[in-house]
């Protein structure tokens, strides 16, 4: 398949601090490509560098096979939507959706007729005169993507192009925009913190921490297949159990807290007996019951007391005690309501298959 973007060995340095370091990428044509990672990683570092704002100090970056060293912003076949949308206030929305066209010496006639068909496009028929304070936040969003495809680029960069709407709208938005990309095929890489955005949005995501990647892969295998402690913990909720391994079956690993409590887990590193490990299991994968009978014989069983409950509708969880090791665990509750009635101080049992946990070697705390 064509890939419209490749990152190759690119690195960017501030003094000491390497904001991005020996990165390498490649996003396929008409694909949905997201960066995920926490504040101060260089995700939108790397962005700028693609975009052509920041120069690369070591690597390079092709755009449709082409090599883009040397090439300023305003001739790479891309454009930017960036969080505050930039939309000029005194312009109307045809103007603001125009205004790339008639920098190119567009005629005015052509582009009538493609702003009106781009507006059909993002489903804001007739919106030309429109004033860009007469828009809901989420019609700016659309006014903003418009603009940039209009422009008919190889790439759209996306930098945190939700992060300023509200909860309901950004979660209207985000089927939005999955649909707007599958429509017009245009490929898209899109930076974010919210491994939400990530993980719907995206075909396939690379998280990234302290200016390298920790995994490129499909949302299902970040999620269902972690290849580091840190993309455990960050994508998803999970359950963290540290403590040290006490021996291995085959691909399972045992580890031992330092209470005492021995959890097994599938393992992803070469652990070896002594190792500190740390082990995470999804709050959706353990089994809740109110008798030990209710935990299937094939799961590891443990015993626990109801600490809170956490109702969210559908997100619904309980926090209760692990009994022996005092250790928190949040479970999901399930969508039968079978629980609805839990209280605090209540006991409980609960367990996991070994394989829907995985376990970590990590540095000796």
């Amino acid at each position: 398949m064509a890939q419209d973007l490749e990152v190759d060995r690119v690195s960017k340095r501030y003094g000491a601090l390497n904001a991005v370091e020996t990165l390498s990428l490649e996003v396929a044509h008409g694909s949905f490509f997201s960066i995920l990672g926490p504040s101060g990683c260089g995700k939108t570092t790397l962005l700028r560098m693609i975009a052509g704002f920041l120069a690369p100090d070591e690597g390079d970056v092709r755009i449709g096979g082409a090599s883009m060293r040397g090439v300023p912003p305003n001739r790479r076949p891309v454009n930017m939507v960036f969080q505050h949308l930039a939309l000029f206030p005194m312009m109307s929305v045809g103007d603001n959706i125009g205004y790339g066209l008639a920098r190119r010496g567009v005629a005015r006639d052509e582009i009538r007729r493609k702003v009106s068909a781009m507006l059909e496009r993002v489903g804001l028929p007739g919106a030309q005169e429109k004033r860009v304070d007469q828009l809901s936040g989420g019609q700016k969003q659309r006014v903003a993507i418009a603009r940039s495809l209009v422009l008919e680029p190889t790439l759209l960069l996306l930098d945190e192009p939700l992060g300023a709407l509200d909860l309901k709208l950004r979660e209207h938005m985000k089927i939005e925009l999955k649909e707007l990309q599958a429509s017009f095929g245009t490929t898209f890489v899109y930076i974010t913190h919210d491994q939400s955005e990530a993980l719907v949005l995206s075909d396939h995501v690379a998280v990234m921490n302290a200016g390298r990647f920790e995994q490129v892969g499909t949302p299902q295998a970040l999620y269902y297949h972690p290849a580091t402690p840190f993309v455990a913990s960050f994508v998803g909720e999970n359950n963290r159990i540290v403590g040290t391994v006490a021996g291995a079956d085959g691909d399972i690993a045992e580890v031992v807290t330092a209470s005492g409590l021995k959890v097994r887990a599938r393992r992803e590193d070469t652990l070896t007996t002594g190792d500190a490990a740390a082990l995470f299991i999804r709050p959706e994968s353990i089994v809740l019951a109110r008798a030990p009978s209710g935990i299937p014989s094939s799961m590891q069983q443990f015993g626990g007391e109801v600490e809170s409950l956490l109702f969210d509708g559908a997100n619904s969880a309980v926090l209760l005690r692990e009994t022996a090791s005092r250790l928190t665990l949040r479970i999901a509750l399930p969508q039968s309501g079978a629980f609805a009635d839990l209280v605090p101080g209540e006991s409980v049992f609960f367990g996991f298959e070994p394989v829907r946990a995985v376990c970590f070697r990590v540095a000796a705390s």
